[in-house]
C-alpha cells in the first residue's frame, strides 16, 4: 500500500524552526519535535511512501496527514457534509426579547418588537417538550435584542428544557450573547441554573474607547458597568466561559493594544474569560456609510496581531478560534438544516443579521407547538456552498467550513465566504501553539 498527504494538511513553522501540522478532516493539530521533524518533512512529500512505516509515519496515519493512496478524500469531505443533515440534533437560537438598552454605533437592529408574546413562549414550549424526545443533542442559543431584558423568559423556557432533556438522555448546551450591562454575579448564578454556561460580551476599548461606541439608549455610559459584572463573576467557583470581544476599526485601532494591557491586569491567567478580536463591518445598520471600517487586508492582519498581543499578556485566546477549526467548526448555523431563529413574534428566521430579509423569513411556530418551514427558502440557506463551487471543493479547508461560513454573504454576494482562520491558517496555527505553551509554562511556574 501506498500513503500520501492529506489534500486537507496545513503546515507552519515557527521562528525556533518547530513544525506545526494540521487537517482540517481529522481536526488533529500538532507540533513536530525538533529530532522528527526531518522524517516527517520527508513522510510528507508528495511522491508518498510505499514501504513499511516507520513509528513517525504511522502516527502521520493515525492523524490523518497521510492517507492510503486508495483512498477518495473528496467523497469523504462530501459524506461529512451530508452528515449535516442528520435529524437527531437541533440548535435554536431564541430571541426572548427583540428590545435592547443600548444604541450601539454599529448595530444593524431596529427594535421593532419587544419581549417574546405569551402565545410564542406557550408554543415554544410545546414544541420543544415534542422535539427534544427525538434528539440526542440540542443546543440553544440566547440572543437579542438584549437577551437579559427578558430574564423570566430565559428562566421559564429552560426549566422545560432542562426537565426534557435530563427525561430523554439528550445532551444540552447553551450560550448567550449579551452586552453584559446586566450580567450581575446574581444573574450569572440564575443563568448557570439554567445550564446557560458560555457567553460573548463585548468591550470596544477602555473606557472612553468604549463609552462613545457602544451606549445606553439615552446614552449613559456603559464600560464600568460592565467591568464590574465582569470582575464580580470572576469571585465565582462555577464553571463557565466569558468570551470578551473586541470590535475594531480605524478608529480605535491604535488604543487596543493599551486596553488589552488592561485586560490582562484583571483576567490574565483565568481561562474563563477569552479574547476574540473581530473587526466590524457593514453589517446593514443606518451608520453603515458612516462607519470607519477597516480594509480587507488591514483587518486580516490585526486580527492575530492583536491576539497575539493578548496571548502573550496571559490572556486566553477563545476556544472558538480552535473549533473552527474542526471538521464542520466553521460551518455557519444558518446552512445547517436543523438550525432556526426563533423570533419574539413567532417568526421563523434562518440568520440574525438579516430579519428584514424577505428569504430570511422562513417560516413561523405557532401556538400548538407546530411549526411552518418554507423548504423552499429553506434550501436557499443550506445549498448554496460547496456543491456548486468548484474552489470550495479543493480548498484545504473545506471539511471544516464546507463553503459555508456566511450563507448569507454568499446569497447577497454571489462570493465565496471564507473564513479568517481559512484565509491566515499559519498565523492561527501559530497562536494557537503560543497560547497551549502559554498554559503549560503557566503550570510548571505553580
Amino acid at each position: 500500500m501506498k500513503w500520501i498527504p492529506s489534500r486537507f494538511n496545513a503546515m507552519a513553522q515557527t521562528k525556533q524552526g518547530e513544525l506545526i501540522l494540521y487537517n482540517s478532516y481529522t481536526g488533529a493539530i500538532g507540533a513536530v519535535a525538533e529530532g522528527e521533524r526531518a522524517a516527517v518533512l520527508e513522510a510528507l512529500k508528495r511522491t508518498g511512501i510505499d514501504r513499511e512505516l516507520s513509528p513517525v509515519e504511522q502516527t502521520l496515519v493515525e492523524c490523518g496527514f497521510l492517507v492510503a493512496e486508495n483512498v477518495d478524500e473528496k467523497r469523504r469531505a462530501q459524506f461529512l457534509h451530508q452528515s449535516l443533515h442528520r435529524t437527531d440534533v437541533m440548535h435554536l437560537v431564541i430571541l426572548p426579547t427583540e428590545a435592547c438598552n443600548f444604541r450601539c454605533v454599529y448595530c444593524y437592529q431596529e427594535f421593532l418588537r419587544g419581549q417574546m408574546k405569551r402565545e410564542v413562549i406557550d408554543g415554544l414550549k410545546r414544541f420543544l417538550t415534542k422535539t427534544i424526545p427525538r434528539l440526542t443533542h440540542l443546543t440553544v442559543s440566547w440572543f437579542g435584542g438584549e437577551p437579559l431584558l427578558a430574564i423570566d423568559v430565559i428562566e421559564e423556557i429552560s426549566t422545560v428544557i432542562i426537565e426534557q432533556t435530563k427525561r430523554y438522555g439528550v445532551a444540552y448546551q447553551a450560550d448567550m450573547s449579551t452586552n453584559g450591562y446586566g450580567l450581575s454575579k446574581e444573574t450569572m448564578r440564575r443563568l448557570l441554573r439554567c445550564e446557560v454556561t458560555r457567553f460573548m460580551v463585548t468591550l470596544d476599548g477602555s473606557k472612553d474607547v468604549h463609552d462613545a461606541r457602544r451606549v445606553l439608549a439615552n446614552r449613559g455610559p456603559t464600560y464600568e458597568t460592565i467591568l464590574g459584572h465582569l470582575r464580580d463573576i470572576q469571585t465565582l467557583d462555577e464553571s463557565f466561559e466569558v468570551d470578551i470581544r473586541v470590535n475594531f476599526d480605524e478608529d480605535n485601532l491604535d488604543q487596543i493594544p493599551l486596553f488589552l494591557d488592561e485586560l490582562a491586569c484583571y483576567f490574565a491567567g483565568d481561562r474563563r474569560f477569552q479574547l476574540f478580536c473581530r473587526p466590524v463591518g457593514r453589517w446593514g445598520g443606518a451608520n453603515d456609510e458612516r462607519l470607519p471600517v477597516c480594509d480587507h487586508r488591514t483587518a486580516e492582519v490585526k486580527i492575530w496581531e492583536l491576539t497575539e498581543y493578548g496571548i502573550k499578556k496571559g490572556l486566553s485566546m477563545s476556544s472558538m478560534v480552535e473549533s473552527m477549526l474542526m471538521p464542520s467548526g466553521a460551518v455557519c448555523y444558518a446552512a445547517k438544516p436543523h438550525s432556526f431563529v426563533i423570533g419574539a413574534d413567532g417568526q421563523v428566521y434562518k440568520c440574525t443579521c438579516a430579519f428584514d430579509e424577505e428569504y430570511n423569513r422562513i417560516g413561523r411556530l405557532h401556538a400548538d407547538g407546530t411549526m411552518d418551514v418554507d423548504m423552499d427558502k429553506l434550501a436557499l440557506w443550506v445549498t448554496s456552498g460547496e456543491e456548486t463551487d468548484e474552489q470550495c471543493q479543493a480548498c484545504f479547508f473545506r471539511p471544516a467550513c464546507q463553503g459555508n461560513h456566511c450563507p448569507l454573504y454568499r446569497l447577497r454576494t454571489g462570493d465565496r465566504p471564507c473564513p479568517h482562520e481559512k484565509r491566515k491558517i499559519k498565523e492561527v496555527l501559530l497562536r494557537l501553539i503560543d497560547a497551549q505553551s502559554f498554559v503549560r509554562d503557566e503550570g510548571k511556574g505553580r
